[in-house]
């Protein structure tokens, strides 16, 4: 037992090593690393190293747990401020477009491949959920629109929920054993209990980790996460839905400026990026590449229609009530990612031994591999050809400082890039608010400090220091100096995300 315990541990230890420097590797070639910890798994697995597994049951229950911190980690990282606008629209994707887009792939299949109702309709659940780690990994490499970054990440927190509670319904398969009515009020029950049991959560942890004194920084992490994770056994204790508490309860603690934050938010990230790695190693473990060529057909029917049929037309329901242009709903419909969720709910069938099941997964991960190269690369090219970037967005620096975690406050990174209105300004004709700063401009390789009348030109980098209570407020400001220059005011430009 001590021998197969070391020899396990030696395989775990390298894989990890490797995967960590794949995720290098995978940057400087544009491929993203979640697909390279796919391979290691079908390169360990039987038709490589010759490591053999295939308990389904066994994967579904460590992807559940790897899912629990990955969406832990997007709720802590999510701000409050940026997510608050674009809730309703992320709340509608997660319902409303979750249900067209299980409809209209399910109609597709079964019309195309003569699936029978249930196996189309679950080609279309297991398909429906975007990925959060995909999101996460892929959009905050890009510069966007704070909305379209919150939106796509919170729909890929969210929409788990519902998709799991149905992917398991289907999976019990026809006649269902209540009426439909009652089935619908089940799930309304599950995301509103998860949801209230996720904000007890997080209220619980924000008032006991400010008040209590514990001996060690490295406790604040652990406990966070600990809180995380009690959302989601809570929630599924009571029938709720543990996903969506889980991502109400890291959105809560993750705004609630608590001892040590940047501490909390880098233990959380790593955290993540082992539960990823483990995750997407152990799916491709679970892989028969001999079957795969099988599953080409049913993967691309599955991914056209859902590419150019029930994304789109799920965004646009979703989008209906709310302003959003047409140029950002094609680059919702086209940034929303699949990864490792697909995979992990393609394994509920295939637990429950649906007909079809084996095919269901194959297809699935056919698609994701495919789908993931084609998309992800894309999403740049495509963001600049929509004109939906944002190159002068701020972006946040996470740093473990002792005067930024007394000041309350964030260090923020800012590009003055070629055609922003921010070149040729000077330092104070910014107008910053009290409580944020310029604290470095780096230019041509150099860095110094700048002075009230140091003009900003094309290229340079800026480090500004920014309060809790400023840090929207000077994002807006410095968001219309980029549109409109130093007379944004007289303009009336606002900075606000929507471009009003």
């Amino acid at each position: 037992m001590t021998h197969d315990l070391d020899v396990a541990l030696l395989v775990g230890a390298a894989v990890l090593l490797v995967a960590i420097g794949a995720v290098r590797f995978s940057t400087r070639l544009g491929v993203p690393s979640l697909l390279v910890y796919l391979a290691l798994g079908v390169l360990i697995g039987r038709s490589g190293l010759g490591i053999r597994f295939d308990d389904a049951e066994l994967t579904r229950m460590l992807g559940f747990c790897a899912l629990i911190v990955i969406i832990a980690e997007g709720g802590l990282t999510a701000r409050w401020s940026t997510l608050r606008p674009v809730l309703g629209l992320a709340t509608a994707l997660s319902t409303v477009g979750v249900l067209v887009s299980i409809l209209v792939v399910g109609i597709a299949l079964h019309l195309l491949l003569d699936l029978d109702w249930r196996l189309a309709l679950l080609y279309g659940a297991v398909l429906s959920s975007t990925d959060a780690a995909a999101v996460f990994a892929t959009l905050r490499r890009l510069r966007l629109p704070p909305r379209l970054v919150a939106t796509l990440e919170a729909e890929s927190g969210m929409n788990d929920a519902p998709v799991v509670l149905l992917v398991v319904l289907l999976s019990r398969g026809f006649p269902l054993p209540h009426p439909w009515w009652y089935e619908l009020l089940l799930v309304g029950y599950e995301l509103t209990a998860g949801a209230a049991v996720g904000f007890a959560a997080g209220h619980l942890g924000r008032l006991a980790l400010r008040r209590a004194a514990l001996p060690s920084a490295g406790l604040y992490p652990i406990a966070v996460v600990g809180f995380t994770v009690l959302a989601y056994a809570v929630g599924a204790s009571v029938h709720a839905s543990g996903f969506l508490a889980v991502y109400v309860a890291g959105v809560l603690l993750g705004n609630a400026r608590l001892p040590h934050r940047q501490a909390i938010l880098g233990f959380a990230d790593g955290l993540a990026w082992l539960a990823q790695i483990g995750l997407f190693v152990l799916l491709g473990l679970l892989v028969t590449p001999a079957r795969l060529d099988e599953a080409i057909l049913p993967a691309m029917v599955a991914g056209l229609a859902l590419l150019f049929l029930a994304r789109p037309l799920s965004v646009a329901a979703a989008a209906a009530p709310f302003r959003f242009g047409i140029r950002e709903q094609a680059f919702l419909s086209w940034a929303g990612l699949r990864g490792a969720v697909p995979i992990v709910l393609a394994t509920i069938p295939l637990s429950a031994r649906v007909p079809g099941a084996d095919r269901l997964f194959d297809s699935v991960f056919v698609l994701v591999v495919i789908f993931t190269l084609v998309q992800a690369g894309t999403l740049a090219p495509v963001a600049r050809r929509l004109r939906v970037t944002a190159p002068a967005e701020p972006a946040e620096i996470r740093v473990e400082t002792a005067p930024l975690e007394r000041m309350r406050a964030d260090l923020l990174q800012l590009e003055v890039p070629a055609g922003s209105r921010l070149a040729g300004v000077h330092v104070d004709e910014l107008r910053l608010p009290l409580g944020a700063s310029v604290t470095l401009v780096l230019r041509d390789g150099t860095g110094f400090v700048p002075g009230p009348d140091t003009r900003l030109k094309v290229g340079d980098s800026l480090l500004i220091v920014a309060t809790d209570g400023v840090r929207d407020e000077a994002e807006r400001r410095l968001r219309a100096v980029s549109r409109r220059g130093r007379l944004a005011r007289w303009f009336g430009e606002t900075g606000n995300d929507s471009g009003d």
